[in-house]
């Protein structure tokens, strides 16, 4: 499609699917009487993609949570009755209150048809078969994603119930392909296939990896981190696909093969927004950001970086309208080589404005330490916490490295390791943070999103 077709198709289902909302959607239709939007045939009929989506006001998080408080247990964004709805997802809870999420067959089925166009983006084969080595709870995580390979024909491995010992031979025994997970579990899959190896009698790392071509990562930032990625792939000997979705907006966003380190969004079934988000301008709609005339003008630069604000066109039954997802992106301007002309996101997902550090006057996502960590072989796991001390913020970073906790004639190599994290942390981001080594298998793990940062006062 060309962006004028891409647009075109955007108007027509997002007029379609406020006409299947109104009056039926109780949230939607009294959010949007109250903003005292006009809700009448004529305007929707007129209305014009992106440009017109200014008329409706942003939604947030904390909106949702106040609707599940006053409408239990599912909230009011429910376009029918209860009994037709088919699916329940709830989110992991890492940025505060879960939410439980419903869908329809028609919704579900559109889910998987997003992922149908993620694995094409992805270069996957008509031989693979997909391992999903992660637990299949209420969270949305890969659900969407091995249903969508099973209609796609592929075989699907599912890895629940299962400790990481287990999943490797799984994976081994079955001579996966294709590996769906979290970035920060990919890693701790290679550290255990390291440590297994180290067994008699077993495979070396290498050979239990060695029937996987392709990990498609998504969670957590991480998959369009070229540190995080060249860890991935180096310890897999496989090619790392960045992919993006929230349970409240579906999965939306892939890197294409030809262009590692950027995702491109979905704009067949949705349409993305870059806002500032101090004040809710829109710095992007369509590819375009506004000038002072109204008019759009084509990006060159400067860079448009922000937060995503994302409006879905066929989760008919639960859908979000100019949701503000909190991930920090930013433009990436220049033609993909792909030669699709989606949206695409310059270094993937940034980062996340409710994760965002001030320390000494630096704004730090964690992802940019997590880039620099990343680059040193000898570190394994690390955790960030932030202490208070005299009024000012101190970061402090617990590292888990390859060395362990250094023997006496191993001090002034550990000591110069430590030296060498903090001052390219110091050079890069310009504060110096506390790095604390730990014992190795002291930090915890997790299958799913990570959880590395810690607040305290001290």
């Amino acid at each position: 499609m060309t962006r004028e077709q891409i647009q075109q198709h955007q108007a027509d289902r997002l007029r379609s699917l406020l006409q299947r909302l109104i009056p039926a959607n109780h949230f939607w239709t009294s959010k949007w009487q109250a903003a005292g939007v006009d809700l009448s045939q004529a305007a929707i009929d007129s209305l014009r993609a992106p440009e017109d989506l200014s008329r409706f006001p942003l939604t947030t998080k904390a909106e949702l949570v106040e609707d599940y408080k006053g409408h239990p247990p599912y909230g009011s964004n429910l376009t029918f009755e209860v009994g037709t709805y088919s699916r329940f997802c709830q989110t992991s809870g890492t940025t505060g209150q879960p939410l439980r999420w419903l869908d329809t067959p028609e919704s579900w089925q559109w889910m998987l048809g997003c992922w149908e166009q993620i694995f094409e983006m992805s270069g996957l084969r008509a031989d693979d078969r997909l391992a999903f080595p992660f637990s299949f709870g209420p969270f949305l995580g890969f659900w969407a994603a091995f249903e969508g390979a099973a209609r796609l024909g592929r075989l699907c491995l599912p890895g629940g119930g299962m400790s990481s010992e287990a999943r490797l031979k799984f994976i081994e025994e079955n001579q996966a392909t294709v590996v769906c997970c979290t970035p920060t579990y990919a890693l701790r899959l290679a550290e255990v296939a390291a440590d297994l190896a180290k067994q008699p009698g077993n495979s070396t790392a290498s050979e239990m990896l060695k029937s996987v071509r392709l990990l498609i990562v998504a969670g957590e930032p991480g998959g369009s981190v070229p540190s995080i990625r060249n860890k991935i792939e180096a310890a897999w000997g496989a090619r790392v696909i960045d992919h993006w979705g929230m349970t409240e907006v579906g999965p939306l966003a892939a890197e294409c093969v030809e262009n590692p380190g950027g995702l491109h969004i979905l704009e067949t079934e949705c349409i993305a927004e870059i806002i500032d988000p101090e004040t809710g301008y829109v710095l992007l709609a369509d590819g375009c950001w506004p000038m002072a005339d109204g008019r759009q003008s084509q990006p060159s630069s400067p860079p448009i970086r922000g937060e995503l604000v994302i409006t879905n066109l066929g989760r008919i039954g639960s859908p979000m309208i100019r949701y503000r997802t909190g991930d920090i992106v930013e433009l990436d301007s220049l033609p993909c080589p792909c030669g699709r002309n989606l949206l695409r996101l310059k270094g993937g997902i940034l980062g996340r404005i409710d994760d965002m550090l001030t320390i000494r006057g630096n704004n730090v996502f964690p992802t940019a330490i997590e880039a620099i960590l990343r680059e040193f072989p000898e570190v394994i796991e690390f955790q960030f916490r932030t202490v208070t001390r005299d009024s000012m913020p101190q970061l402090q970073i617990e590292i888990e490295t390859t060395m362990g906790i250094p023997d006496a004639d191993e001090l002034d190599e550990f000591h110069a390791m430590i030296d060498r994290i903090e001052s390219a942390i110091h050079d890069r981001l310009h504060f110096c943070p506390e790095v604390i080594p730990v014992d190795t298998h002291s930090l915890p793990r997790s299958e799913m999103k990570s959880r590395r940062m810690n607040r305290k006062q001290k």
